[in-house]
């Protein structure tokens, strides 16, 4: 994705160097490990870059720490201030802690529990946390107003210079651990704070690597920017994969990936959710959504990847385990095996019985139950989940409910309809 705008900014390497000193001072380097089942899957040499193993979880302590240790004794006097999802707040707070700054750190009211108690774990007396506004957006613009009102230093989640170089020293390291050529590297955007960086890295040190940017389907910001051609803020965006979520990336960053990323793709949000089932239950590896965004891209790249060095980014594991339950339901509607329909009981006695009995097939199950009136039951119609054991079990099951006089509605292809009666 190449363009000949002139750049306001471009990592270098000397910087990305001085950065990786500075980070070394509380950042382990993160093992860059072989995944054999991958390998086998794609037919290439398939790496994965371990972000998720710091201290905080994610690859974002390395901006953090980066950025506030370049600040004066007198800005770090005044104390920092920052918006984040959960990642960028567990690197600012561990920071402030570690440098004894205040902090003050703002986070939507959606952030899940878990992120927002390691923040808070890891700022101790430190760090204040703000909950303020829906989506990341909503809390960055309450931080830059607090920022500005008290005259502190705003420590950007992704479109700032440090950040950037900081995030970039995930590239110095993988060039460092893999001494082969890299064909493709795998990075999950949501500002482009680390897709910018790796830029810097690759282009200095490795300028034939491909590296492939990748959003939630429900987030797409950069691949909209950059098909308009200029910086977009999405009215609306499925917060579902927090850590890469934001209607608007930075213009730093845009400039950046705009024009040194090889392609920029996104991932359905379901196919995330099947990628984290599959490396908990298979590898027993613990990732958040926005960590399973580059294993989740690879199936777009089957071909082009075969006999290839690959490095997929994983960026982070501050998974809230109540989310089980959802992330379990949306691998389910993407692989087309969990179906919700409005049920119409016929008005004759043993209803419900032949349905369970006759109208199911001998593998499905219902998840879901549930009358749309209180009383006069027999009657009601109901919303019902159905969970298949193959996709092509759906059509014989509609025919069956269409035949007997049970088929209300199918809810999965009426989006409005569904989170209503769902």
């Amino acid at each position: 994705m190449k363009n000949d705008t002139v750049e306001t900014y471009f990592p270098q390497i000397a910087d990305i160097r001085k950065a990786a000193e500075t980070i070394a001072q509380v950042a382990s380097e993160t093992p860059l490990q072989p995944s054999i089942r991958y390998s086998k899957t794609y037919g290439a040499n398939i790496l994965l870059k371990r972000e998720d193993l710091h201290r905080v979880r994610s690859y974002k302590i390395r901006g953090a720490y980066n950025k506030i240790s370049s600040l004066s004794k007198e800005e770090l006097a005044k104390g920092v201030v920052c918006a984040s999802a959960g990642n960028h707040a567990q690197g600012v707070a561990f920071a402030c802690s570690h440098l004894e700054v205040k902090g003050t750190i703002y986070m939507p009211v959606v952030t899940p529990k878990q992120k927002i108690d390691q923040t808070k774990m890891f700022g101790g007396e430190w760090v204040e946390v703000v909950l303020e506004g829906d989506t990341f957006d909503d809390s960055n613009k309450a931080a830059q107003a607090f920022c500005e009102q008290n005259g502190k230093t705003f420590v950007h989640p992704f479109d700032d210079e440090k950040i950037i170089e900081g995030q970039a020293t995930v590239g110095l390291e993988i060039l460092e651990q893999f001494t082969e050529p890299i064909d493709y590297v795998f990075v999950a955007v949501g500002g482009g704070g680390l897709a910018s960086g790796l830029c810097g890295t690759f282009k200095a040190l490795s300028p034939n690597t491909k590296i492939i940017g990748i959003e939630p389907e429900g987030a797409p910001s950069m691949l909209k920017s950059m098909e308009k051609g200029e910086l977009l803020e999405l009215p609306h965006i499925d917060k579902f994969i927090d850590g890469a979520a934001v209607q608007k990336v930075g213009k730093l960053t845009y400039e950046i990936c705009k024009n040194h990323l090889s392609k920029m793709i996104t991932v359905p949000e379901g196919k995330v959710c099947q990628t984290i089932l599959e490396l908990y239950n298979r590898d027993a590896i613990v990732v958040e959504p926005a960590g399973a965004l580059t294993i989740s891209a690879l199936d777009e790249f089957t071909e082009e990847i075969k006999g290839k060095n690959v490095v997929c980014v994983i960026s982070g594991s501050n998974n809230d385990i109540t989310r089980t339950a959802e992330i379990k339901e949306r691998a389910l509607l993407y692989a087309n095996l969990k179906h919700y329909f409005i049920v119409k009981f016929p008005q004759r006695p043993g209803a419900l019985k032949e349905f369970v009995a006759d109208i199911l097939g001998p593998d499905d199950d219902i998840t879901h139950f549930e009358y749309s009136k209180k009383s006069s039951r027999e009657n009601a119609p109901a919303v019902v989940g159905i969970e298949l054991k193959s996709p092509n079990d759906l059509q014989p099951l509609i025919d069956r409910m269409k035949a007997n006089n049970f088929f209300g509605d199918y809810l999965n292809d009426k989006p409005h309809l569904f989170q209503y009666l769902v």
